[in-house]
């Protein structure tokens, strides 16, 4: 079992006892904004989700491999642009449509970087 420092008992104590520490008459915390008033995703667009995710990732380490930084930064800048425009995107069959195109140009991006 890990043990915890002092200041961290302190803080916890105090945290643990009732009427005391920041809870004490203040108004009880928000939930953070990732979490207020979305409604939850369909099982579709959750798998496409984790998808799309997985496609950012293979993008960002695939451009590791770029030699130019230069190069590097504008691919992934690009990346990264094209993901936040469409990131409020909720039909099913778009969202397939642009995980298709992003895949595709991905990898005639790789076959051009690979003979550079």
């Amino acid at each position: 079992m890990f043990r915890l420092g002092l200041a961290a008992r302190r803080t916890f104590a105090t945290a643990a006892k009732p009427g005391t520490g920041a809870a004490a008459g203040a108004a009880p915390a928000s939930p953070s904004t990732r979490l207020r008033k979305k409604a939850p995703l369909d099982l579709k667009l959750f798998i496409q989700r984790s998808r799309v995710i997985g496609l950012y990732r293979t993008i960002v380490r695939g451009s590791r491999q770029i030699s130019d930084p230069t190069t590097r930064k504008e691919t992934l800048k690009f990346a990264r642009a094209e993901f936040e425009r469409n990131k409020n995107e909720t039909d099913a069959e778009r969202v397939r449509y642009l995980l298709s195109t992003g895949k595709s140009e991905w990898e005639n991006a790789e076959r051009y970087f690979e003979g550079m």
